[in-house]
């Protein structure tokens, strides 16, 4: 079954006369329990198709079914609470509160969600994943304490808390070295293998094979799927 379902998607920026089209007419179908990694040249539209699945913008024609549901017609609160109840984000900044501790990163998500855990129940499961990526021993550490590796860890168990439908990643190991990036790769297998549904961004081919599909964009285009 599609958990992702776009059809003929375009997308056309206007700057003042100036128009520029960065998708044309994308159609893609992504299966629950998928893997899928996104690759192309800069400027072949892999940001834009990612903003528009995570409904952090909207396409300029076509339809856009998250889980069955059209939601490209959606008014902008009701695309705000799919994204925070069904959407995970990790990016390649960690995008991490820096005032915050692990423990505070992980739990921020259930502030925006009208999740029906108990207050207890959420700092369970925000344990839970912060052991999963092997950080319990750092729940009490500051962004500023933590290497890169981690703070990219913290990132994931932040979008894992609210059990999302689909987990976006974008250029998740772009600032981390080779073996850290290896050890972030083995995390994200092991969720898809536990069901997870996973679309990255990566410029990286050997990120990019981690991945069960490779879907490459040139110009704005699926070239290959």
């Amino acid at each position: 079954m599609a958990i992702i379902e776009l059809k003929d998607i375009s997308k056309i920026y206007k700057i003042g006369k100036i128009k520029i089209t960065a998708l044309r007419n994308v159609s893609l179908s992504v299966k629950k329990g998928e893997f899928v990694a996104i690759m192309g040249p800069s400027g072949s539209g892999k940001t834009t198709l990612m903003n528009i699945i995570g409904l952090l913008d909207r396409p300029t024609s076509g339809a856009y079914f998250l889980n069955q549901k059209r939601v490209d017609q959606m008014k902008p609160k009701e695309q705000a609470k799919i994204r925070n109840q069904g959407i995970g984000f990790i990016f390649q900044l960690f995008n991490l509160l820096p005032r915050m501790s692990t423990f505070s990163n992980v739990m921020l998500p259930f502030t925006y969600s009208k999740n029906k855990l108990s207050y207890k129940e959420k700092k369970k499961r925000a344990f839970l994943l912060l052991k999963k990526v092997g950080l319990s021993h750092r729940i009490n550490h500051f962004p500023n304490e933590l290497s890169g590796g981690e703070k990219q860890r913290v990132a994931i168990a932040r979008a894992l808390v609210c059990n999302p439908l689909i987990i976006l990643a974008d250029e998740p190991t772009g600032t981390l070295d080779s073996k850290t990036s290896k050890e972030i790769m083995r995390i994200f297998r092991e969720l898809n293998r536990e069901g997870r549904t996973i679309i990255m961004v990566t410029h990286e081919k050997e990120i990019a094979e981690y991945a069960k599909r490779i879907i490459k964009l040139k110009d704005g285009r699926i070239v290959s799927s």
